[in-house]
């Protein structure tokens, strides 16, 4: 790295908030210039990676699964399929070499060393929990080596997870337009910005009530929505900036009295101080400690025949133009269904169709509030008979668990999704379908090593094969010792296909694990 001799490092000095909106709008501008480049595949295009988790996300507990979950988005390393692209990856910990080695064998048609010689992989040396662009803006000196990396600021980008004050101002120290919402827009993608947005784009979403601080906000708004939906059996609070359903509550409505009166409010008070957080690690106290603080909503637990939880990707450009990326049928889990493990792509054609054209609405209120950037609408179907109804429940302005799995297919394949037929195709014309999942974990699992994983994908023939465009990519590699976990996405010709991939890559980790703790005779 250059050392810069006596340069001093970059640094925000005394700028105001006004004053470095004021430069951040500057650097934006050069953002659709940057765009245009990469859609010409410009020579001179380099980006910066900062897969930073700033969100209140639960991992602050495992520097290993904040290591995986940055590294979660080494997808982006087949990026440099352009020939001249140049990358630098920024983690909090150096990533394992043979990992890097592995996504490089990804690329197609393109010699691994030299993609490699076009990458820069940047390590802070932190394994704590603190997100890594907090760790970056406590060391301006190597911020400042990063940003000697780039050839070309003028045609360049930063390329965040999610973006808060803090990526803006590593933008700014960078002396790089961020691709990612502006952090004025935080407040569009909390629950209560949710619920605002889609009252205003005429989408159907789950009866309730936003902008709750206070237990006592919450009793009136579940009593209110008691008296309104009588038949209503459960209901979700939930956190403002909750992920991946970690902030949410169930409460339990059944068999409560109607009517606002003081035994109905006492009797429903009673339900909320026993209503039961999706994250068990958090206490019904401490939940209502985060809701006083950051707010939260309410809503009515949707109930059918069958309820399923699709998401439909959107993409704002710089030039303001809204594109539909894909749609998922998302599978969840946890104590009361709430928490993302994985996702089947694209989703079920019997309801594609609705929530694409509802996510249109939402995305196009968006376009005219200045939002830029990938972002998805989550939902929740619910079947009545033979009729299916959409109603929007979450925007996400960020990346999330739908995003790397479909941009590794993407990447792979050069194949785009078709909204309007709602299925992906290649440039062939031929279909393909993915199983994706960030929680294939058990115990056994932590007996095996990443170099045992790999000659694992070798024999079992589980590599992608860009001959058949199918097989399975391995993703959140590094903490599969350590925590017995990995992601993977299983890409298929149709949906049974990858979901036997799928299965068949489960079931052979689970079999090379058991394997390895066998015991074998030592030979003298």
């Amino acid at each position: 790295m250059d050392d810069h001799g006596d340069r001093p490092p970059p640094t925000l000095g005394d700028m105001g908030e006004q004053e470095r909106l004021a430069a951040f709008d500057r650097l934006q501008e050069r953002l659709p210039e940057v765009w245009r480049s990469i859609a010409r595949e410009d020579p001179a295009e380099s980006v910066v990676v900062v897969p930073s988790m700033t969100l209140d996300l639960v991992v602050a507990d495992s520097g290993a699964l904040l290591q995986a979950l940055e590294e979660r988005f080494l997808f982006l390393l087949l990026l440099l399929r352009q020939p001249r692209l140049r990358m630098v990856y920024v983690t909090s910990m150096p990533i394992d070499p043979a990992i890097v080695e592995y996504y490089l064998s990804l690329l197609p048609g393109v010699i691994p060393s030299h993609a490699r010689s076009r990458l820069q992989l940047v390590s802070v040396g932190d394994s704590s929990g603190v997100p890594l662009t907090d760790k970056l803006l406590e060391r301006p000196r190597l911020v400042a080596q990063i940003a000697a990396m780039v050839p070309d600021p003028l045609r360049s980008h930063l390329i965040p997870y999610t973006s808060t004050e803090r990526e803006r101002d590593l933008a700014l120290l960078l002396g790089i337009p961020m691709y990612a919402a502006d952090p004025r827009h935080f407040v569009l993608g909390t629950k209560t910005g949710c619920r605002r947005l889609f009252t205003e784009a005429g989408v159907a979403h789950p009866a309730g009530a936003e902008d709750l601080h206070t237990i006592d906000e919450v009793v009136r708004s579940l009593a209110d929505l008691r008296a309104a939906h009588p038949d209503v059996a459960d209901a979700m609070v939930k956190l403002n900036e909750g992920v991946s359903g970690g902030g949410n509550a169930l409460v339990d409505l059944r068999e409560l009295p109607r009517g606002n009166g003081p035994d109905a409010l006492d009797r429903v008070r009673d339900r909320v101080l026993a209503m039961a957080p999706e994250d068990q690690r958090v206490d019904v106290p401490t939940f209502l400690a985060r809701l006083a603080v950051g707010g939260g909503v309410v809503e009515e637990r949707l109930a059918g025949e069958e309820v399923r939880s699709p998401s439909v990707q959107l993409r704002i450009t710089p030039l303001g133009e809204l594109e539909v990326l894909s749609t998922h049928d998302q599978v969840l889990g946890g104590p009361s269904g709430q928490s993302y493990l994985g996702a089947r792509f694209p989703a079920d054609q019997a309801y594609a169709a609705a929530i694409t054209e509802s996510a249109r609405r939402v995305g196009e209120v968006l376009v005219r509030k200045g939002v830029m950037g990938r972002f998805a609408l989550d939902y929740v179907v619910v079947r009545h008979g033979s009729r299916w109804e959409a109603h929007a429940i979450e925007v996400n302005l960020r990346k999330g668990g739908t995003t790397h799995p479909f941009l590794t297919l993407q990447f792979l394949t050069g194949g785009t999704y078709v909204a309007d037929l709602g299925c992906f195709l290649t440039p062939q014309g031929e279909r393909r379908h993915l199983v994706a999942t960030d929680h294939l974990e058990h115990p056994v699992l932590r007996g095996l090593r990443v170099s045992d994983l790999f000659d694992l994908i070798a024999r079992t023939r589980l590599h992608f094969d860009q001959g058949t465009q199918q097989g399975v990519v391995f993703h959140m590699i590094s903490c599969l010792t350590e925590l017995g976990r990995v992601g993977m996405t299983a890409i298929g010709d149709t949906p049974t296909a990858a979901q036997a991939l799928y299965d068949r890559a489960h079931q052979a980790l689970l079999e090379e694990a058991r394997e390895a703790l066998t015991p074998r005779p030592v030979r003298f």
